[in-house]
């Protein structure tokens, strides 16, 4: 089963921007309760999505130069990208339902 996978200042680049499809990125903190609460929605979505989606997470405290690149003024907050572009943005805890259907829409 796919998990979403750690990505850092350092490899954001490739990781995300240089990848092509859709990439999903959650930016979440270590003491953030409600990224706490999305975990296992984000890694269900990296599983159930395999192959079709890229599902990523930044800690912001650790890559803050991408946080703050992308104005992420608060956790847990969602970016998909597609093709290296922001296509998509979610703040806060997000139904599942929800993510699933703007990952669907950008496939299609």
């Amino acid at each position: 089963m796919s998990q979403a996978k750690s990505v850092t200042g350092e490899n954001f680049v490739p990781e995300v921007l240089e990848q092509p499809g859709l990439v999903l990125v959650d930016f979440w903190g270590v003491g953030c309760g409600p990224c706490r609460m999305m975990a296992p929605t984000i890694d269900a979505l990296a599983a159930e999505n395999e192959g079709k989606v890229k599902v990523v997470k930044v800690d912001v405290s650790e890559a803050d130069e991408v946080a703050n690149h992308y104005g992420i003024t608060a956790i847990p907050t969602f970016l998909l990208f597609k093709n290296g572009n922001v296509v998509e943005q979610f703040m806060g805890v997000v139904q599942k339902p929800k993510l699933q259907a703007a990952i669907d829409e950008n496939l299609a």
